[in-house]
């Protein structure tokens, strides 16, 4: 498993609304709210042969109220 991190920008008024559906999909290791640019800060665990891109659009980006995500890859560099 590699952790990949995702950052979320909701519509306006829907980010609990997004927050509590990705909950529910228990795909998530940690969820944060931050400030700035985008609302919701996620922590995914995701299986070394997934393919990481369709994982996001599957079962994350599909969920109503998400505008724009990022998607931040993680590596062993140390």
């Amino acid at each position: 498993m590699k952790p990949i991190f995702v950052q979320l920008q909701c519509a306006p008024g829907k980010t609990y609304d997004v927050a509590d559906a990705i909950y529910k999909t228990e795909l998530v290791s940690e969820m944060y709210s931050t400030s700035g640019e985008y609302d919701l800060l996620l922590k995914v665990y995701v299986r070394d042969e997934q393919e990481i891109g369709k994982f996001i659009n599957d079962n994350i980006a599909a969920i109503p109220g998400i505008v724009r995500s990022l998607t931040t890859l993680t590596f062993n560099a140390f």
